[in-house]
This record gives structure tokens, sequence and C-alpha cells, in this order.
């Protein structure tokens, strides 16, 4: 018998990837689930009763949490959205999840951490977001820890896949930029959904619960990033470094972003064999299909 996977966000980058992984695989049947799109079935997280009515009728084998707020300018002013998704909404599928005996993969993000370290952090490490969408996206891992009983929560940060992300941004500006100017003291993993949809489904066919951080291997500055997406790509676009005040004062409105965000996946490699792409393989393999 197939096992059903509920998909939430299932329209972005992480749940298109998950499709891609799974959709061939005939032990999976993919219920996929967003708010407001086409060819998916409607489901608004923030609703309680609504989750709790399609969880019931789907009875998933596992249900995975892709919906999230993850404009992080924009959680700034919109906190009670963000709080609705980034942490009703997880609640909400990890009471369902509970009811109905099903696995809950939750994504979280590195922004729980404060950015302050000056070494890749664990699962271990204290917490102190200092944005909006990292406090809501925490405020998500602890409902989750509250009302889930199987549960997968995976940090991970920097992510590109199919959608809109950094790398095509670059690649679109560098179309008519000799010169881009991007943050150099910022330093965290690039990481391809590709790789972190390898590791869900990974963890899914185990009972291996708990709290993983899950990137891409290595480090890196967006103006490293950039170089190398403009130097597998063929471009002479020039990146110029620029420090984290300097981008500030040019959008004031920008919400500040961790300093030093690198995640270990310190719980992989105790518990698991997996083991994430190094960033350089995984931006060569995407850019290639690109």
């Amino acid at each position: 018998m197939q096992k059903k996977l509920l998909i939430t966000g299932s329209n972005g980058q992480l749940g298109r990837a998950i499709n891609s992984l799974c959709a061939s695989d005939p032990s999976y049947e993919l219920i996929n689930t967003d708010y407001g799109v086409e060819n998916t079935t409607d489901l608004d997280i923030t609703g309680t009763d609504s989750v709790l009515a399609l969880v019931r009728d789907v009875r998933p084998y596992a249900i995975i949490n892709c919906a999230a707020h993850t404009n992080v300018d924009a959680c700034e002013v919109q906190r009670d959205a963000a709080f609705k998704i980034n942490a009703i909404g997880p609640r909400n599928l990890s009471i369902a999840a509970t009811e109905c005996g099903a696995k809950l993969v939750h994504v979280s993000t590195d922004y729980v951490f404060p950015g302050t370290s000056p070494k890749p952090l664990t699962e271990f490490d204290p917490v102190g977001p200092k944005t909006a969408y990292g406090i809501t996206k925490l405020a998500g891992e602890e409902f989750v820890k509250q009302f889930a009983r199987s549960y997968f929560i995976i940090r991970t940060a920097w992510l590109y896949g199919d959608g809109k992300n950094f790398v095509k941004t670059m690649l679109r500006l560098a179309q008519d930029h000799d010169r881009i100017t991007v943050v150099d003291d910022q330093i965290g993993s690039p990481t391809s959904a590709s790789e972190l949809a390898a590791a869900i489904v990974y963890l899914l066919k185990t009972e291996n619960y708990g709290l993983f951080h899950g990137t891409c291997e290595g480090q890196c500055s967006w103006a490293d990033f950039a170089a190398e997406i403009f130097r597998l790509h063929g471009e002479k676009t020039e990146v110029v470094p620029v420090t984290s005040a300097a981008y500030k004062e040019m959008n004031p409105a920008s919400a500040d972003r961790p300093a030093f965000s690198v995640l270990d996946n310190y719980m992989l490699r105790l518990t698991t064999d997996h083991v994430f792409a190094d960033w350089h393989d995984a931006i060569a393999a995407y850019v290639k299909e690109l």
C-alpha cells in the first residue's frame, strides 16, 4: 500500500524538490497542498478546523510542512501574519499529526540563532532570534515539540531550488549590470532544495525523531556565493563586496541578518550515515541544470 505524504507549501522550492524526488517512487502517494495555488489542494494551515478536517480525511503516513512566511523584511511589519503562518500553522499540523498517528516533518531556519557565534552551530547550542522571522519560526519549533509525538524538525539555511531565490536573482541582475554589490560579512551555507529533500525522505524512513540541522557542507559569504554563481554560469559581472552596515544605509527598511549562521549537521553525523553535498558541488549541479 502506498504511503500518503501530505505536503504543505507544495508550490515552494522545497515542496517542488520533494515532488521531484518522490513523484516516481511507487511507495508514496503525494497529496500536494498550498494556499491559493492552482492544481493543489487548498489548505490554510493557520485554520485549526481546516487542518484537522483535511488530515482526518487523508489519514497521511506523514505531513511535511514546507509552508512558511519567509520574507524576512515583511515579517517585521506583518508580525501577526508571521506568527499565524510560522507558529500557529505548525501547531495545527502537530495536533492533527498526533491525532491520526502521522509523522511530522517541520522545516525551520538558521535565523533562530542570534548570528554571533564564532563557530558552526549544533542542535545543542542556545538559540536567540533577533528578527520577527526568527522569533516566529522558533515559536513554531516549540509548538511542534509540544504537540507532535513523532516529529523531525530540520533547520536549514540559504535555500535555493525551483522558484525565486538568490541564484536566479543574481543571474537576472548580471544580464544588465557590469558590477553588483553583495554583502560579504554575512556567513552561511548555501543549501540545495534537492539535497534537503533527500535528507527529509531519508529521515522519514526512520524513527530517528528529534531536531536536526540540514545544510550543505562548507561555508561562504553572500559575495563569495554570488562570485561562484557567476563563475559557473560564465558571467563576467564583477561582485563588489559591501558590509552589512553599508547595505543597511542603502536599504534602511531591510531587517538585520545573522552575521554568522553556519549550521553544523551534528545530529545527522551522530545518528545517521546521511551526508549533505558540499555547497560548491551542489551549486555546480544546480547551475548546470539551469
